[in-house]
């Protein structure tokens, strides 16, 4: 297994709210996060750091995951504990009030990617059959496009693009998807925040994934292209690459 991950404050904010990382258990599995924080600068990014430490350190203290339900089992006890501990500390705390994050997070094993998310960052994968997403964003405008109210054209440049129908910490309680797939040789992860999502094209992601680059330079592309299309919000992502070798780690 092999990855790599890489945040950018982007062009025009002068915070960066995003967060993530790359963190390994005790069996060397690996689990990859990306937390785009919202609710202004300090709430947002007490928000995604929180979330990011959370996983992390549960994540660390974990022997060894064998099989999917394990995973799916893990993924959605963690992310409920994290969401009550957000939630009360946005109460406790009024600079926080009504803060909240997306987040994207998967576990990676040798026969299975399992992959929980809130809101609209997303998790896309490449593989035998092509590239595609695989996580569905938790938005107005995507509920519009699933209703049929709008088309997928429409909801590139709706006005009200960035209104979330579910996020981290908000609410007491929060629903949330979870997936898992098959992870083969040669499979590759890309999760990402809506500041990568929003500015790059469904093909021009596809051609840097399956570009010969390493993933550390496929991950400065993505950066770099975002960021020559407006970089109007903060860039975050994780790439990772299922193959037999442990280099990279």
């Amino acid at each position: 297994m092999e990855a790599v991950f890489l945040t950018d404050k982007g062009r025009i904010r002068i915070h960066n709210e995003d967060n993530g990382g790359i963190f390994f258990n005790q069996a060397g599995q690996n689990l990859a996060i990306v937390a785009d924080g919202m609710g202004g600068h300090r709430a947002g990014d007490v928000a995604s750091e929180m979330t990011v430490k959370s996983l992390k350190d549960a994540w660390e203290s974990v022997e060894v995951i064998e099989t999917a339900e394990d995973a799916e089992k893990w993924l959605k006890e963690t992310t409920l504990a994290i969401n009550k501990n957000l939630f009360e500390h946005s109460k406790k705390n009024a600079e926080c009030e009504g803060m909240g994050t997306t987040v994207v997070a998967a576990i990676a094993t040798e026969l299975f990617s399992c992959i929980v998310n809130i809101g609209d960052s997303r998790c896309y994968l490449l593989n035998e059959s092509g590239f595609k997403q695989v996580t569905e964003d938790h938005s107005l405008v995507n509920e519009l496009v699933r209703s049929g109210q709008i088309s997928k054209e429409d909801a590139e440049h709706h006005p009200r693009k960035n209104v979330l129908l579910r996020a981290l910490g908000t609410e007491e309680t929060v629903e949330m998807d979870i997936r898992t797939i098959m992870f083969e040789e040669g499979d590759i992860l890309l999760l990402c925040s809506d500041g990568l999502s929003n500015k790059v094209s469904l093909t021009e992601m596809e051609e840097i994934m399956r570009s010969e680059a390493t993933l550390k330079d496929k991950a400065s592309e993505f950066v770099t292209r975002a960021n020559q299309y407006g970089g109007e919000d903060n860039i975050t992502l994780a790439i990772v690459l299922y193959k037999e070798s442990s280099e990279g780690r």
